[in-house]
């Protein structure tokens, strides 16, 4: 951070990212009156390539790598992102201090509007072979589970573009992550948020972090009032998880994490991209240690089929799995 007092945000340019990091710059302000917050807005690979599915482009890494760069040039001083988009690497001299508090974790289904009212009422109420559009293969893995006569077409862009495309009849009906939905004050066109049971979320989903350099210790300083800490505990199970996983957008990969009793509860699934084999379950532990329940989940999953499915997505076995 330079002398002047001046601190700058790193972010991406889209409604959501921009609303993300408008919510921490005014928190900061609120915190340290006289300090003077910038947004730098910088286009990610994955802001510039909107024709092809994630999977089959690197992943991950596609929203962050260019903004780490900025960090570590001195153009930002700190990142905001959606948590379910980083990585659980980071590059030398950068790590992920705050994690403030989670919006809904939720996944949406949204309807077309007719007349104001959503043209189906509910997931449960998709016409046979309903052409449903989302960008995730954990989504479209669940759903097809469940209903394998439905049709998952690629869907790419940012919240309004995704919207516009349902209402121009694209689609019968598509798929988002909650919290982006609200945030943005879109909550009216959630036809129906989706219990975990039915599309359990995206590792991280509705968390919003904050990325920094290591040996930079006064932003450190300023940053730390921001996190949440029950939020930080559940979304580390969850990045845990992942990481032993070795998961990347290749796979259909979830997890989500509560606290509940004082015991930390992690749910976590791995499927096949058709949707016809699911592996899911549930551990309980210590939440001072959550690193140790997202691992022991994994290595639970893995043991329970897991692997076969790894395996035949990435062609090898993953790490320390015969």
């Amino acid at each position: 951070m330079t002398k002047n007092n001046r601190l700058v945000i790193g972010t991406r340019g889209s409604k959501l990212a921009l609303w993300q990091a408008e919510w921490v710059q005014a928190s900061l302000l609120a915190l340290h009156p006289g300090l003077s917050v910038e947004l730098n807005i910088i286009k990610t690979t994955g802001d510039r390539i909107l024709d092809v599915p994630l999977a089959q482009v690197g992943g991950k890494g596609l929203f962050v790598k260019e903004i780490e760069e900025a960090m570590l040039a001195g153009e930002a001083d700190i990142a905001v992102h959606s948590m379910k988009d980083v990585p659980t690497e980071f590059p030398e001299g950068l790590y992920l201090p705050v994690i403030r508090e989670r919006e809904d974790p939720r996944d949406a289904f949204i309807a077309p509007l007719r007349n104001g009212v959503p043209a189906i009422a509910s997931f449960r109420d998709l016409p046979r072979g309903a052409t449903i559009g989302t960008s995730s293969l954990r989504r479209a893995c669940q759903l097809l589970n469940l209903r394998p006569d439905l049709k998952i077409v690629q869907l790419r862009g940012n919240l309004d573009t995704r919207l516009r495309k349902l209402d121009e009849g694209q689609f019968d009906a598509i798929i988002l992550a909650a919290a982006g939905v609200k945030r943005l004050g879109w909550h009216n066109r959630i036809t129906e948020t989706l219990a975990p049971e039915i599309s359990l979320p995206a590792i991280g989903q509705g968390a919003v972090g904050i990325e920094c350099r290591q040996d930079d210790a006064m932003v450190n300083a300023l940053i730390a009032p921001l996190n949440h800490p029950a939020t930080a505990t559940c979304v580390r199970a969850e990045r845990a998880l992942l990481k032993r996983l070795e998961g990347g957008c290749q796979v259909p990969i979830a997890g989500y994490a509560t606290i509940q009793d004082n015991r930390l509860v992690l749910n976590g699934l791995v499927g096949s991209i058709d949707g016809t084999t699911l592996v899911r379950e549930t551990m309980t532990g210590d939440p001072t240690d959550p690193e140790t329940l997202g691992t022991d989940l994994a290595e639970t999953l893995l043991r329970n089929g897991a692997d076969s499915i790894l395996r035949d997505v990435y062609g090898r076995s993953p790490k320390g799995t015969a």
